[in-house]
């Protein structure tokens, strides 16, 4: 009697760890699906099936949860686009009016009749509709960039002749700005990958934040390496204002944020996406009230 009670406990143990095995088994499966719909193009529900009802159930609802996931997903991508248009829309929009304000104002300043106090509002509605234009353009080549799934034309770019006829073509600005700039440039003449047209409008970009928040003077410093070359933007900063570098290339990040009258902190933050369409690297680090602003770009 005694051995037919061991050989069921035998059976029984060896089919529970059959069991146990087979449930182990069916978790793995369950895993690898899960993982699998972590994948943004795996578009698909949990189909194993198990032997425990209990983990039929999980499964189920687990399917129910990837299917709000997507369809939240589908609902934010497609509110993404829809805001991107309209911010697209509205700057284009603006941009037009804008040109004629600025046209009016300029007849304006002709006026030989305008009172002194006259030329005063003048001038102040010139300074703003400058601004206003620039934060329209700003925002429409923002639209206009998320939206633009073309690749960069990338190319052997001779960097220090881009950088030199781009510091003659700002020199009339920077001189206008009360700045003293610093070139230092390796001896030999260095060369990147990458698309010319938008390198030219990355420098545009950081140029615009050296004027509005530098003062005195600014370096340019021009280092190649083995395999990228950096370019790096340094300025001082009076004391207090020095902006996050962390936050720099972030969208809409201005170190004022009370600041009313300034731009809508735009302009580093397409230097990023411009970076990124090119496989190049921008970053911000602080020193001795020093701030500098890097890019770094793949020799080849």
């Amino acid at each position: 009697m005694e051995l037919y009670v061991l050989i069921a406990l035998a059976a029984l143990c060896v089919g529970l760890a059959a069991y146990i095995a087979v449930m182990k088994l069916q978790m793995r499966a369950l895993r690898r699906a899960l993982h699998r719909n972590l994948d943004p193009s795996y578009d698909r529900q949990l189909s194993v099936s198990l032997l425990d009802p209990s983990l039929n159930s999980l499964a189920a609802e687990v399917n129910n949860i990837l299917d709000d996931q997507r369809r939240l997903k589908r609902d934010a991508v497609r509110a993404e686009g829809n805001l991107k248009q309209s911010v697209s829309d509205i700057a284009h929009d603006l941009r037009t009016p804008m040109t004629v304000i600025k046209g009016n104002l300029q007849l304006l300043s002709q006026d030989e009749h305008l009172s002194p106090r006259g030329c005063e509002y003048l001038a102040t509605c010139s300074e703003k509709a400058d601004k206003l234009k620039e934060m329209a353009d700003a925002f429409f080549e923002l639209s206009v960039l998320e939206s633009d799934d073309t690749a960069a034309e990338l190319r052997q770019v001779n960097l220090t002749k881009t950088l030199m006829q781009f510091l003659a073509d700002s020199e009339a600005a920077i001189r206008l700005h009360g700045l003293e700039p610093q070139i230092v440039f390796p001896e030999k003449t260095a060369f990147i990958c990458a698309d010319e047209q938008m390198l030219v409008r990355m420098l545009g970009n950081v140029l615009n934040n050296i004027l509005k928040y530098a003062h005195d003077s600014f370096r340019l410093e021009v280092a190649a390496g083995k395999d990228s070359t950096a370019v790096a933007f340094s300025n001082p900063v009076r004391a207090g204002e020095m902006p996050d570098t962390s936050l720099m290339f972030e969208r809409s990040y201005r170190a004022d944020a009370s600041r009313s009258g300034g731009s809508a902190g735009l302009g580093l933050f397409i230097v990023r996406l411009l970076a990124e369409k090119q496989g190049a690297k921008v970053s911000a680090s602080a020193k001795e009230n020093v701030l500098t602003l890097l890019l770094e770009f793949p020799n080849n």
